[in-house]
């Protein structure tokens, strides 16, 4: 694509535009509104669509880069850039937010709602493709404030609670990373006499002493495993999922997490190679916490939305393992099983959402036999469990697999215990659809309506992905590997850490 079109900058401002659209319109005509927002969120999908054909799949930089200075004086500057890292994040944000206002019934204030999504939208897109600490920092706080709303105005029985504590947790860590981005400018600025937010700049010089990039590292690690969340900061999830409206968990499960793993990532390892290797082993250690603890927990739920929830806390535990493993196929896992799991566990909100329409409850107890008078839903079902099961032939194997052998060959241990987060899942996911879909049908469950057309075409494009990602995740990965191995070699380059041989194996395939 022609660097005279910002394709970066649209992909940002094409959803604020819609927003702004869609709040000048007159409240009253609930389709108008859907579709003015499904429109410009289509746009944004076409423009990530256009990303991913065009992205040079030989080149692990950043590319379609979009710079311009802001704030002269303070070196802040709107940068963004894209990289395989990011590519299929952009992508997966572009992919779920039209299904999202699309899809699930919105019983109120329409108008709000659309514009609140497209809002988010825009946050989300910003903070994967920012390259300026200021720039991407604003971004990181935009998207609080539609969440807040989306789970406080359309959000279930407890939504006041559960709004004020995803509120609470979030704050707490944007506080501690602005203080430590803050800190990394200014003492940037002391070493090298140079103010500047320039990501790049910041990482490739390591202006830093080594007990300081240790501290700084907290202090944007803290932040990032609140929003993941890993263990034990995790509490604020369950709670905003099951109160969140269906489309708001969508977008929570789907993109919202992964902005946390992708900060350590960009953020973590980039910028503070040597202090991530040193905190390898305690983040390791949480995150084999978060997958049994969340499977465990999810086995033991009532309520369907809220095991689906606890899924997602074991299911983030598996990349936060292949990002702290530091080897080729951890990462490279990794990076894939973030869009594996917006996916799968996207597509289940979406399924759990139909089913509190139908019936509205979303306790186990209260359904069963769904199957015989839904199988098409059954079945739809049953593809996007198995995904989120990590079955082979479907997308969440691959990630899953590349997180397990890439972390084995440099921490054993930790991926020999995570290996039983896997079973688990089975269970816990293979028991819940036994509850909900086999045996009789009784009751209200007898007259169980079928998936609809609409229905059936929201769900359509992400059982294809789920299919498609499992059976030839080549094209993916080929993207992936050059910016993991330029990752891997800026890490080694500024820090003690040797990959194995073995381990970066990936990159010779």
């Amino acid at each position: 694509m022609s660097d005279s079109i910002p394709i970066l900058t649209l992909l940002v401002l094409v959803p604020v535009v819609g927003a702004a659209v869609v709040a000048c319109l007159p409240r009253g005509n609930e389709r108008l509104l859907k579709m003015v927002g499904v429109t410009f969120a289509t746009v944004a999908l076409a423009l990530s669509a256009v990303l991913v054909f065009d992205y040079r799949a030989d080149g692990g930089g950043f590319q379609f880069m979009s710079e311009h200075v802001w704030v002269r004086s303070f070196g802040i500057s709107w940068k963004l850039g894209v990289d395989g890292i990011s590519l299929f994040l952009i992508a997966l944000t572009g992919v779920l937010f039209p299904l999202a206002i699309l899809g699930p019934e919105v019983h109120r204030d329409v108008k709000g709602y659309v514009a609140w999504m497209l809002l988010l939208e825009a946050g989300c897109m910003g903070v994967f493709l920012s390259l300026d600490l200021f720039l991407f920092f604003l971004f990181w706080e935009l998207v609080l404030v539609p969440m807040y709303f989306l789970i406080g105005g359309w959000g279930y029985d407890r939504r006041i609670y559960a709004t004020l504590k995803f509120f609470l947790y979030t704050m707490v860590g944007s506080a501690l990373m602005l203080v430590g981005i803050l800190a990394v400018v200014f003492l940037h600025e002391q070493a090298t006499g140079v103010l500047t937010f320039d990501v790049v700049t910041l990482a490739e010089e390591q202006s830093l002493a080594s007990s300081t990039a240790r501290w700084l590292f907290l202090a944007f690690a803290a932040s990032f495993a609140i929003k993941v969340p890993i263990f034990p900061v995790h509490t604020w999830l369950p709670d905003a999922h099951t109160e969140a409206p269906t489309g708001g968990s969508v977008i929570l499960a789907g993109v919202m997490l992964k902005l946390g793993t992708y900060g350590f990532l960009r953020f973590g390892l980039y910028m503070f190679p040597q202090a991530a290797v040193d905190l390898a082993p305690l983040f390791l250690t949480l995150g084999t916490i978060g997958i049994i603890y969340g499977a465990v927990v999810a086995t033991m739920q009532r309520d369907l939305k809220r095991l689906v929830a606890y899924s997602s806390v074991a299911h983030l535990g598996f990349i936060v393992l292949g990002i702290f493993g530091l080897s080729q196929q951890g990462l490279e896992g990794g990076v894939i099983q973030m869009v594996n799991h917006g996916l799968s566990t996207g597509a289940l909100f979406f399924l759990v959402g139909m089913i509190y329409e139908r019936r509205h409850t979303r306790q186990i107890a209260e359904l069963g036999g769904i199957q015989r008078v839904a199988p098409v839903f059954a079945g739809v079902f049953m593809v996007v469990m198995l995904s989120s099961i990590g079955l082979p032939g479907l997308n969440g194997f691959v990630g899953e697999f590349l997180v397990l052998v890439g972390t084995f060959v440099t921490r054993r241990w930790w991926a020999v215990v995570a290996t039983a987060g896997v079973i688990l899942a089975a269970l816990y996911l293979l028991w819940a659809y036994q509850r909900v879909f086999h045996g009789r049908a009784e009751g209200a469950n007898a007259t169980f309506p079928e998936m609809t057309m609409r229905e059936r075409a929201v769900m359509a494009p992400l059982v294809a992905l789920i299919v498609f990602l499992g059976v030839y995740p080549q094209p993916v990965l080929d993207r992936i590997a050059p910016s993991v191995r330029e990752l891997m070699t800026h890490v080694e380059e500024h820090s003690d850490y040797r990959q194995p041989a073995v381990a970066a194996g990936t990159a010779e395939r």
